[in-house]
């Protein structure tokens, strides 16, 4: 594993965090990077996670054994038609977009195709690009794995090795399957949370009343419509076929939910709520799905001077990172006052620990 020459097409928060990942994870050195702006790539070189980087392709790439295409889907194929006659015919080629049918269907349509495996490593983060990347970016992530009609058993085992390496959890699952998966739990929940801002957004009152009340919960169930507009334009038309049938579905469900409110059927709202909730309790906590994990605590503080800062202290005095801190205006639905947000599942557990034996009233949210 640690002489095969790989490629990184697209040196952004994915690219730069597997370069970081095969450097340090998999004992890879022979790294290229491709990006086509040059800040990404000094900033690699000068950390030294990359062995060099171009802006454009060239025999350094050609002559690899595994090419990550980190790029939009349709960008993705873009670079497969100009990989496919240059590349060496065991060279792996994988890509880590979010839609499987679209790269798949046009892999196992061509007359040639090289050999290819569809990837979707299901992490990321609030922020973008190389520097925002980290080497366990992809810790207990699910890594999607899906073999188009190139695919070889020797390429399946390399790169499920490869995955593990760098400690993500590999799943061989066919394109249409997984499209299917993420419509339902990524694409059209990321549809519905902006559909809800545009709702508030069109009802507020010219004073802004919704707005203001919109801390709190509704701004947590919406924190996804904050996403990059060109990435999820992208997204929904490489799988507007699977999202078309989903949100046909979910609009039925509010349909019939509508139907029981207006005829007073108790049995069937209570129904509805439950049956979430018993499924939702069946989550687990342990692994990282597609939709970025945010890790709360809420602390049930009386609101007076030197509250957050002795919380900050306290934490910080015990090497916990605090990525931010709230004081939350609406308590309607929230067991505290104070919101901590902490950077990973590790520091929300020692968080919480730290709080409670130092007498602080917290949940985990």
């Amino acid at each position: 594993m640690v002489d095969k020459k790989v490629t990184i097409i697209g040196l952004g928060l994915i690219g730069g965090s597997l370069a970081r990942a095969l450097k340090e994870r998999v004992g890879i050195t022979d790294i290229t990077a491709v990006n086509r702006t040059s800040e990404s790539i000094d900033s690699a070189l000068r950390d030294k996670t990359i062995s060099r980087g171009f802006n454009e392709l060239n025999r350094h790439v050609y002559d690899s054994d595994i090419i990550f295409i980190c790029t939009p889907v349709r960008r993705a194929i873009e670079y497969i038609e100009l990989l496919k006659d240059k590349v060496r015919p065991e060279c792996i080629l994988t890509d880590v977009g979010s839609t499987k049918s679209e790269i798949i269907s046009y892999i196992n349509k061509m007359d040639n195709p090289p050999l290819f495996i569809g990837g979707h490593p299901m992490a990321g983060s609030e922020s973008t690009g190389y520097d925002a990347g980290f080497t366990h970016l992809f810790e207990n992530a699910f890594y999607i794995l899906t073999p188009s009609k190139t695919t070889t058993d020797y390429s399946m085992e390399l790169m499920t090795d490869i995955v593990n390496k760098i400690g993500a959890i590999p799943v061989r699952i066919g394109a249409e399957e997984h499209d299917k998966a993420t419509g339902c739990i990524s694409h059209v929940p990321h549809i519905i949370a902006s559909t809800l801002v545009n709702m508030v957004r069109c009802m507020d009152s010219e004073d802004g009343k919704m707005k203001l009340l919109a801390a709190g919960g509704f701004k947590d169930i919406t924190r996804i419509a904050s996403s990059s507009p060109e990435m999820w334009e992208n997204i929904v038309l490489s799988n507007k076929d699977q999202i078309g049938g989903i949100l046909d579905f979910y609009v039925e469900l509010l349909k019939k939910f509508k139907v029981s409110m207006e005829e007073d059927d108790s049995h069937a709202i209570m129904d509805f709520f439950r049956s979430a909730k018993d499924y939702r309790d069946t989550f687990s906590n342990h692994k990282r799905g597609l939709i970025t994990p945010q890790y709360d605590i809420l602390i049930d503080v009386v609101d007076e001077p030197g509250h957050i800062g002795e919380i900050a202290t306290l934490l910080g005095s015990n090497k916990i990172n605090i990525k931010n801190i709230n004081v939350l205006n609406n308590r309607e639905f929230q067991q505290g006052c104070l919101k901590v947000t902490l950077p990973d599942s590790g520091s929300l557990d020692a968080a919480y620990e730290v709080l409670i034996n130092n007498g602080y009233k917290a949940t985990c949210i």
